[in-house]
Order: C-alpha cells, then structure tokens, then sequence
C-alpha cells in the first residue's frame, strides 16, 4: 500500500468484543487499513493518539433537529456542531417537524435543508400517518432511511393511526425491505388521563408521569411486538422507559421477532427523583422519566444486550420553554448528543459496563439494524472513515453553558464525567479536535 492521507495510530482499537492496540488508515472518505501500527502505511498526516481508545463514530438513531419549521430551537448546523463535539457521525432525523416528513418532497425538502447544512452523515424518517399510506414507497424512494410511527401521541402534525392503518402500513414496510421506529404507548389511555388530570386542575410534574402510566407504555410495547409479529415488518422500539416491558421484549426475542430495543441516557440514569436538583418541569421528555425502580433493570437490560441500542431522543427547546409553571406548557425533551458518549463513558470508568459494550449498542448495533452495517459502526477496511478517539482520562462537569445549540437545557446539568471524545472524522475529514469544529459541511443522506 502506497502513501495514505491520515494515519490515526499508538491508540486501543476498540470493537465489540476486544480492545487492541494498534490504529486506522484512511484514504479519501474510507478505512483502507486496521492494524497495529507496524502494519500501518506512510501517511501525508499521522495523529498519534497514544493512551486514548479509537472506536467507530457513533450512530444516533433517534435525533430531533427541528427543521423545518422549528428552527428558532435549533438548526442542522447547531445540532451537527453538538453531534461532532459528542462523537456522533451519523443521525436520523425524526419527521415531527412542519411541515411532517409525510411525502415524498417533504423527505426531498428535508434531505437538501440537512444537506446545506449537516457536518455529518444523516439519515431521514419519514412518518407514518393514517392519510398517507400511499406515500411510503415514494418516501423511500425519494431517500428515506426508515419510518417512524408515533403509536403514542397527541401531536396533531402526527397523529396516531388506527390499528388498521398500522398493520397495513407494517405490511408496506416490510415489502420495501425496512424498519419501522415506533413510539409505543396507548394514544386513547393518553388522551383520556390528560383530559381527565387538567379538568381536575392538576399542572404539577407528577401529572404528567399519571397522564402516561405504565399501562399505556405494556399495551403499545404488546401490540407493536404483536403487529410486527403478524406482518413479519421489523421494528424498533424507541426509548424504553419501563422495567416492566422487558419480559414482553425478552418473550419476543425469543420468539424469533424482529425488534431491536433503544434507550436514551435519560432512561438509563435518571429518575424523577432527579426533579428535585433539576426543577420538576424541565425534565419533562415523552415518555416520561419515570419514578425510582426503573433505571436500574432498564441499564441491566442495555447491559446484558437485550436493549440493544443506545440513543437519545436529541429533543432541544429553549429555555424558556422548559421553565414554564404548568406541566403542560413546558415543552417536552432536551438535547443529548454532545452529552450522550461522556455519560455512558463514565459508567465504562464505574465498571458498569465495558467500552466494548458502548461500541456494541452506540455504533455497531444501529448500523445493523438499519441497513448500514459495515459501511458504519465498523473499524474495517473499506468502511466509512467515520472514526472518534476518546480520552479515557479526561474529566468534565456537564453544563449547559459548554453546549453547542441555540439555548440549551439538559437534565444532566452538574454532572461529572470521566471520559471524552477528543477527536471526531466524519467521513475521512477531520470535523471536531479538542472541542473546536473544524471544516464544513459535508454531510450525505444514507438510505
């Protein structure tokens, strides 16, 4: 092998299953060599990482970056800047914007918005809605990544479909060889307990976890393990929240079903107990961050593999709209893609779980599910040079004034962290180093 244009070597190349010493080569926009570093070519820039881990970047298949429509939160070029300075090279974007990502030109409309702007390589959902049945073979012709189905919802931009409209839809998406995201709680059981608590005058916190109770969550879980069972479409169920859907998961496993299972950092770490340090209102996320007693099988659970993926639900608003007096008012989420690889690095530093574990379920796991696998989530010859060192060392306080966005306000204020992403390359460029962006836009749609 000739001349290469970067060499990352002296690092710990982590995989799923092993750590080993040694680095990667890259030549244009692809890994052309994983080796130890003797094996390694001549490069025209060698970055020696030594003492420090080299993993796949990260994929985030769960992110809510807002355009169209909602920009004045956050645009593809602040919520970039916050992937690379996380480590995340690849994002799927969630259709609840405005307009919804329900037809073939607003998948089109999306994809050039991100284009113009996007640091990194993304991916788009395109919605699944009652109305528009007949547009999820041109959205994925037009370049859609997956579908989303919001099973639990009272946003009117995307509403929940009936149980028909869902297998039909199901029955589609397994014909074009895809998966299907599904938000999985009971939309009636929401509507009724919310209508029901704000009769009652109720606007504390605690409200809303009443509105979206456990039950709402098993009966959605069961239903789109029932429903992808029956039609043979494979799912994800996105951020488990509940320790009592994992022997439904667990069961359908086991059964051959075809589901892969995410959760988010603030399903693994946090409980409403959190409230108290935070103010109740501003950790409002749907579904909800539930009371003590589920974080601690749910991180079991991502553990033993059984939740398979790591992502975040990335949901930024403004601050003033996550500090309003009723729960209602306050708008639901808060970003997480710069925050995301410095948590669980600190639980690899508390032994919880192991690095190897972290590239499984944040990098090689999604791009599995999604199609992407080895082109992402893989240090091989011939995959995407999409490459992020971490300092295994490097202590941090998360707060919202070091974040990248418009007005951030994250739930993990305060927090210490032992572990950081130094180095991001996205696609063969070098995109984030020591916190600074570096360079433009770049990014592709994935399909």
């Amino acid at each position: 092998m000739g001349m290469v244009d970067l060499v990352v070597a002296g690092g710990r190349l982590v995989f799923p299953d092993r750590v080993v010493e040694g680095g990667v080569a890259v030549m244009g926009d692809r890994i052309v060599c994983v080796g130890s570093d003797a094996a390694l070519p001549p490069a025209r820039r060698r970055i020696d990482v030594a003492g420090k881990w080299i993993i796949p970047g990260a994929l985030d298949v769960h992110v809510h970056f807002r355009e169209p429509g909602f920009s004045h939160k956050e645009t593809w070029t602040t919520a970039t800047r916050a992937a690379a300075r996380g480590g995340v090279t690849t994002v799927f974007d969630m259709p609840n914007t405005n307009p919804p990502t329900a037809t073939a030109e607003a998948v089109r409309e999306k994809i050039a918005i991100a284009s113009a702007q996007s640091l990194i390589d993304f991916g788009v959902y395109g919605v699944v809605r009652e109305d528009n049945l007949d547009q999820l073979r041109p959205m994925a012709e037009a370049g859609a990544v997956a579908f989303k189905l919001y099973m639990g919802s009272e946003n009117p931009l995307v509403p929940c479909p009936s149980d028909g409209a869902i297998l039909e839809a199901f029955a589609i998406i397994r014909d074009l060889g895809m998966r299907c995201t599904v938000h999985a709680e009971n939309t009636p059981i929401l509507e009724w307990r919310g209508r029901k608590l704000r009769a009652a005058g109720r606007t504390d916190a605690a409200a809303h976890l009443e509105q979206h109770a456990d039950i709402a969550a098993v009966e959605g879980t069961q239903r789109a393990l029932l429903f992808s069972e029956w039609t043979g479409c494979p799912i994800h169920l996105a951020h488990e929240n509940s320790r009592f859907n994992l022997p439904l998961i667990a069961a359908a496993k086991k059964r051959g079903v075809d589901v892969t299972v995410e959760a988010c950092p603030h399903n693994l770490l946090l409980s409403t107990a959190d409230g108290e340090r935070l103010g109740p209102n501003a950790l409002r996320v749907k579904p909800p961050v539930r009371e003590p007693g589920h974080a601690e099988p749910l991180f079991a659970a991502f553990a033993s593999g059984l939740i398979d993926i790591l992502s975040t639900d990335h949901a930024p608003h403004l601050a003033s709209e996550k500090r309003r007096e009723s729960i209602w008012d306050c708008a639901p989420g808060f970003p997480g893609v710069e925050t995301s690889m410095r948590l669980m690095l600190t639980e690899v530093h508390e032994g919880r779980i192991t690095i190897s574990d972290y590239v499984r379920a944040a990098c090689e796991a999604p791009a599995r599910a999604f199609g992407l696998y080895p082109r992402k989530g893989a240090l091989v010859a011939g995959a995407d040079a999409d490459i992020v060192v971490i300092d295994p060392e490097r202590r941090g306080v998360i707060s919202a004034a070091g974040l990248s966005g418009i007005d951030p306000v994250t739930p993990f204020e305060g927090r210490e962290t032992v572990g950081m992403p130094v180095l991001t390359i996205a696609r063969g460029r070098i995109v984030m180093q020591e916190g600074e962006i570096v360079g433009g836009p770049d990014g592709r749609s994935l399909r």
